[in-house]
Parts: C-alpha cells; sequence; structure tokens
C-alpha cells in the first residue's frame, strides 16, 4: 500500500521561552515490512542540532530553542509504501539483546491486576495465549482518550477499565513480560478507512514469539498490523518511542496542537478522479437541462 503522511505538532507559549530541547522521533526508515519513498522533518522556531540513531535504532533529531520564541512548529511529512505480513516482522537484529525486552519499566510494571491478566489468556502456544491477551484487553478496556495521561501505567489504565492506544500497548506488554514473553513498544501510524484526519499517532506491541521473531498486537482495535501501518520507534515504554519529548525552561504556559493526516495515495488520486467525473457528469446534465427548457 502507498500511504502519504503528514504530521504537525505546534506548541504555543503565553509568555516567550528563553531555552528548551526537544528530542524528535518522527522519522520512518525502510525495514521489514515498509520501505520509505520520501519523508522530510521541517522545524520553525526551532534548530536542529543534530541527527542520530539511538540504542533501539530509531531515527532520532534533538532541537533547540533559544531566545524570546513564543511558538515552535514542527512538520513531519512523506510517503511510504507498506507490506501486509499479518503482523509478522520476524527474527529480531538489533544491538539491543533480546532478554532487555523483558525487562520492567516505570509505565509497564506488572501488578495485581496485570498477573491476574495474564493468568487469564487462553491457548497452548504462547501465540494463542497472546491472541487471547489482545481480545481481553480490547474487551476490558475501553477506548476513551482525556482520561489517562502519558504517564498513566500499565496497572493504573487497567484498574480504570478505559484509555487509548498507549494503555492497550502498555497493558498487552507488561502481560507478555509476565507470561515470560520479551515484548516492545512501537509508536507509528495508521491509516483509518474514512478518517484520513486524525488527532495523534498510533500505538501498538510487539511480542516475540519462538519460531516467529517479534509479532505485532495492535489491541486497541484487536488486530495484528497489516499493510496500514507504519513503524516510526520502537522501545521498552513509551518513554523510548514518544514522537516528541523534551524539556522547557521557564514558567510559560504551553498550549499543543497535534494534526496528523494518513491517506491512501491511490486511493486518494481514484477519489479524486471520480469526484472530477462526477462534476463534470453533473455539468452535463445541467446543460442538457437547459437546451430542452429552451
Amino acid at each position: 500500500m502507498h500511504l502519504k503522511i503528514s504530521h504537525t505538532t505546534e506548541y504555543h507559549y503565553d509568555e516567550p521561552v528563553q531555552y528548551a530541547l526537544q528530542r524528535l522521533r518522527l522519522t520512518p526508515t525502510t525495514q521489514v515490512g515498509q520501505t520509505v519513498l520520501n519523508w522530510e522533518t521541517r522545524v520553525e522556531g526551532a534548530a536542529v542540532e543534530v541527527a542520530y540513531d539511538d540504542h533501539f535504532g530509531n531515527r532520532t533529531h534533538l532541537v533547540s530553542v533559544e531566545g524570546d520564541r513564543k511558538a515552535i512548529r514542527i512538520v513531519a511529512s512523506g510517503e511510504v509504501h507498506t507490506e501486509d505480513r499479518a503482523g509478522v516482522f520476524g527474527p529480531h537484529h538489533s544491538f539491543v539483546p533480546l532478554w532487555l525486552y523483558a525487562r520492567e519499566t516505570p509505565l509497564s510494571k506488572a501488578g495485581k491486576l496485570i498477573r491476574d491478566l495474564a493468568k487469564s489468556a487462553e491457548g497452548e502456544t504462547d501465540l494463542e495465549r497472546v491472541h487471547s491477551l489482545m481480545a481481553i484487553i480490547h474487551e476490558t478496556v475501553e477506548y476513551k482518550p482525556g482520561d489517562t495521561q502519558t504517564e498513566t501505567t500499565a496497572e493504573e489504565a487497567l484498574e480504570r477499565g478505559k484509555g487509548v492506544c498507549q494503555d492497550h500497548a502498555h497493558i498487552l506488554i507488561s502481560a507478555a513480560r509476565t507470561l515470560g514473553l520479551p515484548a516492545r513498544y512501537l509508536s507509528g501510524y495508521l491509516m483509518m478507512e474514512g478518517h484520513p484526519e486524525q488527532t495523534a499517532s498510533h500505538a501498538w506491541a510487539e511480542v516475540h514469539i519462538a519460531g516467529l521473531g517479534w509479532v505485532g498486537f495492535d489491541a486497541a482495535n484487536k488486530i495484528c498490523p497489516d499493510d496500514r501501518y507504519v513503524r516510526i520507534a520502537s522501545g521498552l515504554c513509551y518513554r523510548d518511542a514518544a514522537p516528541i519529548s523534551g524539556l522547557v525552561h521557564g514558567a510559560a504556559s504551553e498550549t499543543l496542537k497535534v494534526a496528523v493526516t494518513v491517506e491512501k495515495q491511490g486511493q486518494t488520486q481514484s477519489q479524486r478522479q471520480g469526484e472530477q467525473s462526477q462534476s463534470q457528469s453533473q455539468s452535463q446534465s445541467q446543460s442538457q437541462s437547459q437546451s430542452q427548457s429552451q
């Protein structure tokens, strides 16, 4: 699938910011299941200091702000060709050892609820048990924006019974690790039919299954990622793969606006051609009606 993506983030401050440092993980790379055709990240109101690949292999940019700035605008956009692999990313190849993904983090630490959830997973194989976990989480945790924050833990989100894709991913990761399976957090984009304009990027989990390697599970949508998904960054939890993170010195109040558009390029062109054809047909019909009236 040929996907066209635009991700705009705007920060507005009520007072000038003297200094800010932001870490951007907004650049996809060509890897298993996806080929980056073109990509650009533009920053207005800040300077790009350095670009590098972090220890998880995420393409990262550090940008800084100095002087009196009241707004920062970041636009990441491009086109990516994707392949449907039924969620299977494959063998682990990384400088980071596989055993590290069994380690808990403050956001993914398992409590009693997570441990009970893991015990309730059904199936004779690890793959069946993780599929069972995905289904249980999807049914148990309602997708509801605004009830959780970026620092909400997996245990807290499960207790509340509501959250967003980040929370679904953390819960599944935590439960999988409780079962002794390495798991990691993925951030990226999802093309949703009929909803090209979105208010945030997406997140899901990957679990390492013997014989298959890394396999993706999107508990928020109860599906293994297909060619509608674009991978951006990965890590042990949200903190390692957040699209934008950083710090601001000063007491300025911040307002954040995010706009994400993910479109199927071929479908968009076809729709436009269809609209043009429909418009031409309507014009012809109107002309014929006018001639008959005369």
